[in-house]
């Protein structure tokens, strides 16, 4: 294994490091010993080759797959397009074989070219609600993707730039369950996603996403190939990825959608019964307030069973499925079908999510209304319902399963796996661990138990550090000097001091926010006092605001919550990292108010377990946005003083890179000048 580590990294002209040596000798004695392994490795390790090298070797020894899933395209792109083909060709003549890589995603992301030749189904294209220059819009991307229909190799939505709305992608792709199988499609021996699957399929390493994943584990039918073991790089965003795959939606449009489509299949009244009950629900979720939802009233539990019933009752009336139909009425019956049991499921699941005792609940419900827009809302307001918590889940689909090495960047909150760990549904590891840290997990250690039993899963943690010197190489000043942070927007003091700080560094400046208002806010005041151009996100695409703000030293950036995680600028053209208030969920968010009461309900701190260790992940990854190379210098401004003053504050600060710290502004600003002195050269 060392040997063809050294080779791999060779082959891309890199360095050997003692972590990522370190790690590559966990990944393969978890391989080898199927003990689970979480693995911290800092902003250059070298941590894909650290797990790719000893995985490459399993698969071709064994003649098996294994699965590597990230959160991010970036990170798919890195590995499929730059360090699986290097490997290849290093590894492949020293393995004695030909190596061979895949990327897999799920239905959805490929073109349908059934869908491309046969149109949108009439009945799901609806009464007009866009006014005629949105569906001019649309029409001129729908023509883009025919033209592309017939030059793409993959049909892979992400290797379309630039991109188009989702509602155009709609008209050209289908789900796994709108699917007609290639078997009875016409365009079957050309699919895209067939043809992706059967690459993955006869691949050593198959590349896909942590929804994939979460799918793979949560439906019936079979996704990912055949795999014992399982990579998931950027686990931090694993619980969020599962989460968001496994919550439910219902809306009245949806419920529409679904009448629409079974409407000429089966007799009028029947589809008219579940029109009917979509004009119900939209009356009243219109009237109904917005937020989290505890008690389910009268009016509610009986609009959602007459929705379920209407839907079970065209779904009987469909019928099985015809496997004489000519393709166009088996694609009808098709999405009908999936529109339906979507509908039934959800509005069941809805139902059900209100009968245990609060304390013993599994989901949580919701009900959001968007923001009005020009006088019209933006989208109807819809029902949602997700897992309280998924670490049951996980545990028995995936640490049960097979071999996991979980890795990130950022996996010890408060200086300890466990955090993330129980999150995960991993058991304790009866170790010891701060205190503080011990209390963000106790509470969740006994829900994850509770959701998916007694388990025998075993598992360790490393963290293997960083190539960095973090403490010579940046400095974390606390503004402790400021007010607290309010409701009502940023003060004039913040203001003062963002603008201080960015002039003291001069530019170089991204700004992390926890809110797009306050991002947006801070854009609109500063930026004609300042001395430096000025971006915020939303302007253009955050990619190309990226790539201008990395290319001009001297300009800021200023965005939300896709910058805290999503940026890469080595270089002088980033030295200073200000954060505008530590990054707690907010107080009315359901899911987050969920899981603190369920923890609370369990005797556990619910406060550390949720909003602090949720806080503490956002921290340390926006922190890690300061140094990405050897050379990198600067520092990381985080305005909250509750950091320095508050008694979590020591947990949150244990989360961080080991910076050198003060609460000094005038040692931070001199170091600043020197920092750009430095970077701008002899005058």
């Amino acid at each position: 294994m060392a040997t063809l580590l050294a080779a791999a990294v060779t082959s891309i002209g890199g360095a050997e490091r003692p972590g990522q040596v370190e790690m590559a000798q966990a990944v393969e004695s978890a391989i080898e010993s199927g003990e689970h392994v979480a693995a911290q490795a800092g902003t250059g390790t070298g941590k894909s080759l650290a797990y790719l090298v000893p995985a490459i070797r399993h698969a071709v020894e064994k003649r098996a797959t294994v699965v590597v899933s990230t959160a991010t395209i970036a990170l798919q792109r890195q590995l499929v397009d730059r360090d699986l083909p290097r490997l290849a060709e290093t590894l492949g003549p020293l393995l004695g074989t030909e190596l061979k890589f895949a990327i897999l995603k799920g239905r959805r992301n490929y073109l349908c070219l059934h869908r491309v030749q046969t149109g949108v189904p009439e009945e799901d294209e609806g009464p007009s609600l866009f006014d005629p220059q949105q569906l001019s819009s649309l029409g001129r991307q729908v023509k883009r993707l025919n033209e592309w229909a017939e030059e793409t190799a993959t049909g892979d939505r992400d290797e379309l730039v630039p991109g188009v709305s989702e509602q155009a992608w709609r008209q050209v792709a289908v789900t796994a369950k709108e699917c007609l199988g290639a078997q009875r499609c016409p365009q079957g021996t050309e699919c895209f996603a067939e043809l992706a699957r059967a690459e993955a399929g006869e691949a050593h390493i198959v590349v896909t996403n942590h929804a994939l994943l979460a799918i793979d584990a949560l439906e019936e039918f079979q996704v990912l190939p055949e795999h014992d073991v399982v990579i998931v790089d950027e686990a931090h965003e694993l619980v969020d990825r599962v989460t968001s795959v496994a919550t439910g939606d219902l809306s009245a449009a949806a419920v529409e959608t679904a009448a629409r489509r079974c409407g000429r299949l089966i007799e009028e009244i029947t589809a008219d019964r579940l029109k009917e009950s979509a004009e119900g629900l939209g009356l009243l979720l219109e009237d109904m307030p917005a937020g989290r939802m505890d008690v389910l009233s009268p009016a509610l539990g009986n609009t959602l069973a007459v929705v379920r019933d209407a839907a079970h009752a065209c779904i009987t009336a469909l019928g099985p499925e015809r496997k004489d139909s000519d393709p166009g009425d088996m694609a009808a019956r098709k999405a009908a079908r999936s529109s339906l049991e979507e509908l039934h499921d959800t509005a069941v699941r809805t139902l059900e999510a209100f009968q245990p005792e609060m304390a013993q609940r599994f989901d949580v419900v919701w009900l959001e209304k968007p923001f009005v827009q020009e006088g019209r809302p933006k989208r109807p307001p819809s029902l949602h319902v997700a897992p309280i918590g998924v670490g049951g889940l996980l545990r028995t689909t995936l640490f049960e399963q097979r071999t996991a090495i979980l890795t990130s960047a950022t996996l010890t909150l408060g200086g300890s796996f466990e955090p993330l760990a129980r999150q995960w549904g991993l058991p304790p590891l009866g170790e010891s661990a701060p205190k503080d840290a011990r209390t963000a997990a106790e509470g969740l250690a006994q829900t994850a138990t509770e959701e998916g039993g007694e388990s025998e899963v075993t598992w360790s943690g490393l963290d293997v550090g960083s190539p960095f010197d973090h403490p010579k190489a940046g400095i974390l000043y606390v503004a402790r000097h400021l007010p607290q942070p309010g409701r009502d927007g940023l003060a004039d003091a913040y203001l003062t001091e963002i603008t201080e700080l960015i002039e003291a560094a001069g530019g170089r400046t991204l700004g992390l926010f926890s809110s797009m208002r306050a991002a947006r806010q801070a854009t609109d005041e500063l930026k004609d006092h300042l001395s430096h151009p000025l971006l915020c996100q939303g302007d253009d695409s955050t990619s190309l605001l990226v790539k201008q703000f990395a290319e001009d030293e001297r300009t800021c950036l200023f965005g939300t919550l896709s910058l805290w995680q999503g940026v890469d600028v080595p270089g002088p053209s980033l030295q200073l990292v200000i954060m505008d208030r530590i990054p707690f969920p907010r107080p009315d968010d359901p899911v987050s108010s969920a899981r603190s009461r369920a923890v609370a309900a369990r005797g556990g701190n619910g406060f550390m377990a949720v909003a602090a260790t949720h806080a503490a992940l956002l921290l340390a990854q926006g922190a890690g946005r300061l140094l990405r190379s050897m050379d990198d210098r600067g520092v990381v401004a985080v305005l909250d003083p509750r950091l320095a003053t508050a008694r979590y504050g020591g947990f949150l600060k244990n989360s961080l890179p080991p910076f050198w710290a003060t609460t000094d502004p005038d040692i931070v600003r001199g170091a600043l000048r020197r920092l750009d002195s430095a970077a701008a050269g002899p005058s």
